[in-house]
C-alpha cells in the first residue's frame, strides 16, 4: 500500500507543569488548572490512540499540597488505565519530596532524590529528579550520576527516554538561565555514547527544542499557564493564560518524533474524514498522487474553493 509507513514502537504523551492547587482555588486567582488538565485528558481519550505512557515532567502541584497530588492521581490513573498507558511522574521544583512520594507512590520519603526506571516493552524511561530542596534551579547529585551511569551501562532494546524537570537546553532569556539545570557538563559525561534517544523536560512553560551531546531535547510547554517569549522589550518575561500545550512522542526504530498538541480545542475550519484514508487504501500510488497532490484534481479544486470562501 502507498500509505504503508513504519509504525511507531511506542507512543507517549508528554505533559508538564500542571501546577495544581488544593480545593477549587485557581492559579493566580484566574487560571482553572484543574479544568485544563481534565480537558486535556478528555482530548487524549477522544483520539482513540493507544499510549504506552503518560509522562508528567514535574511541577505537578504549585505549592506541594497533598490534596493536589491526590487529585491528580485520582484523575490520571483511571484514564491511563483506559488508554493502556503507564504513568510516569517526575519531580519538579514546585513539588516537595515527602508529599510527592506519599501521595503518588504510597511511600515515605527519606529526603533523597526520587529517581525511577520504567520498562515499557523494551523502551526504558528514566525519571530523574533534578530538584534542589528549597531552590528553584536544578542540579544532580553525585550519587544520582553514578546511579544513572550504572543504569545506562546495559542498553535497552528500544533505547532510553530520559525525563527530568530541568531540561539541559539553552535559553536566550537571562531570567530563565538563573534557574536552569546547573553543572550540565557532568550530565554530559554520563549521556555521551549512551542509548538515550531523547530527553523530555518541562520547567520553562514554553515549547522548545534543541540537542544535548547530540541527543534531541524536547521541552513540553505547560497545562497551567505559558511564557510568551515574544513579549515586548519592556518586559523581561511575561506569563499568559493561553497557548497551553503538551507533546506527543512517537518512537520509531530509526527516529523519535515530537508533536505539539494544544490543550484547548479551537473552532474547526476544515476536516478530512477517516473515510478518506479508507478510500486511499483502495488506490495505487499514481491514483493517490493525482487525487491528493495534483492541484487541478477535483479534490483539490473543491478545497481551494472552500478556503477562498467560494461555494
Amino acid at each position: 500500500m502507498f500509505f504503508e509507513e513504519p509504525t511507531p514502537t511506542h507512543v507517549l504523551a508528554h505533559i508538564s507543569d500542571t501546577h495544581l492547587l488544593g480545593g477549587s482555588r485557581k492559579l493566580f486567582s484566574r487560571v482553572d488548572v484543574k479544568k485544563n488538565l481534565t480537558d486535556l485528558l478528555e482530548r487524549l481519550r477522544a483520539t482513540g490512540m493507544t499510549f504506552d505512557a503518560l509522562v508528567f515532567t514535574g511541577d505537578l502541584a504549585d505549592v506541594a499540597e497533598p490534596e493536589a497530588y491526590r487529585w491528580i492521581r485520582g484523575q490520571v490513573e483511571p484514564i491511563a488505565q483506559e488508554l493502556g498507558a503507564r504513568v510516569v511522574w517526575v519531580m519538579g521544583n514546585h513539588d516537595e519530596r515527602e508529599p510527592y512520594a506519599r501521595e503518588l507512590f504510597d511511600e515515605e520519603s527519606d529526603g533523597s532524590p526520587h529517581d525511577r526506571v520504567y520498562d515499557l516493552n523494551g523502551l526504558r524511561i528514566i525519571s530523574l529528579d533534578s530538584t534542589v530542596p528549597g531552590y528553584h534551579h536544578g542540579n544532580l547529585e553525585d550519587s544520582q550520576l553514578e546511579w544513572l551511569t550504572a543504569e545506562l551501562a546495559i542498553p535497552a532494546k528500544h533505547g532510553t527516554v530520559l525525563a527530568l524537570h530541568h531540561p539541559p537546553i539553552r535559553s536566550h532569556n537571562p531570567l530563565v538561565r538563573m534557574i536552569e539545570l546547573f553543572r550540565q557538563d557532568r550530565l554530559e559525561k554520563v549521556l555521551r555514547g549512551s542509548d538515550v534517544r531523547t530527553i523530555l523536560g518541562g520547567h520553562l512553560h514554553y515549547s522548545t527544542f534543541g540537542t544535548f551531546v547530540g541527543i534531541p531535547v524536547a521541552v513540553a510547554s505547560a497545562t497551567c499557564y505559558t511564557v510568551d517569549m515574544g513579549t515586548s522589550k519592556d518586559s523581561l518575561m511575561t506569563a499568559v493564560d493561553g497557548g497551553q500545550s503538551i507533546q506527543l512522542v512517537h518512537v520509531y526504530d530509526d527516529t523519535v518524533v515530537h508533536t505539539v498538541v494544544p490543550v484547548d480545542e479551537f473552532p474547526q475550519i476544515a476536516a478530512y474524514p477517516t473515510a478518506l484514508r479508507v478510500l486511499a487504501d483502495t488506490m495505487d500510488e499514481a491514483q493517490i498522487i493525482e487525487m491528493v497532490s495534483n492541484k487541478t484534481s477535483e479534490f483539490n479544486q473543491a478545497e481551494s474553493k472552500s478556503s477562498a470562501g467560494e461555494h
